[in-house]
C-alpha cells in the first residue's frame, strides 16, 4: 500500500475507481486552519485521459508493480502505433487514443519505455524530453522587445511550438513531453 503523501512523479497505483493511473504531478497543499490535501494530476494508463483530483495525505492505495522494457517506435496507422521490443524483437501495437496528445511527438526509431503488467504489455511512457529537428520557422526579427522573444517553429514530428529567435531551420531542439514546450537547443 502507498499513502497519498508518498506520491512521486511516475508513481503507478490503482485509484478509488479501480483504474491504473500514473502520477504526472503532485502538490501538498494546506490552508491555515484546513486539513492538508494532496493535489494530483493523474493519467489513466488504460485510456490516456488526464484527470486532476485531490486526496487526503492518509489515503491508501494499492501500488502497482510494473515492469519497464525499452521499446522502439516503428510506425503508426490511423488507429495504432507500433513498437518493437528491444530485447525480443516482438512487435506490439498501442491504440493512439491510449497515447493521447503525446502521439504528436512520435518520430521513427524513437526509444520509449514499454509498461508490462503481469507479463502483458499495456502502454508506453515517453522520456521527459525528446530531441526533434526544426523543419520550418520564420526569420528571427528582433523588434522593440524587453524580455524573451519567441517565434513559431514546426518540428519534424509535425507539431508547432514556440522557440527563441536564434533557432533556425535544421537545428535540433529538446522538447518537454508533458508540456510541449521548448527546453534547449541541442
Amino acid at each position: 500500500m502507498i499513502l497519498a503523501s508518498d506520491f512521486k512523479e511516475g508513481t503507478i497505483f490503482i485509484n478509488e475507481n479501480n483504474e491504473i493511473v500514473e502520477v504526472l504531478s503532485y502538490q501538498h497543499h494546506r490552508k491555515s486552519q484546513a486539513k492538508a490535501v494532496v493535489r494530483v494530476k493523474l493519467r489513466n494508463l488504460e485510456t490516456g485521459a488526464v484527470i486532476e483530483t485531490s486526496y487526503r495525505p492518509e489515503d491508501k492505495f494499492k501500488e502497482v508493480v510494473v515492469e519497464k522494457r525499452p521499446k522502439l517506435y516503428i510506425y503508426s496507422d490511423n488507429e495504432m502505433a507500433y513498437f518493437m521490443d528491444a530485447q525480443t524483437y516482438e512487435q506490439v501495437g498501442v491504440p493512439l487514443k491510449k497515447i493521447g496528445e503525446q502521439k504528436k511527438l512520435l518520430v521513427e526509431n524513437m526509444e520509449v519505455e514499454g509498461l508490462h503488467l503481469n507479463g502483458q504489455f499495456f502502454n508506453i511512457v515517453f522520456p521527459s524530453t525528446v530531441v526533434l529537428e526544426v523543419v520550418e520557422t520564420g526569420p528571427g526579427v528582433k523588434g522593440d522587445s524587453v524580455s524573451n522573444v519567441t517565434k513559431p517553429a514546426k518540428l519534424s514530428s509535425g507539431i508547432e511550438i514556440k522557440v527563441p529567435l536564434f533557432i533556425n531551420v535544421g537545428d535540433k531542439v529538446k522538447v518537454d513531453t508533458r508540456t510541449f514546450e521548448y527546453v534547449e537547443r541541442v
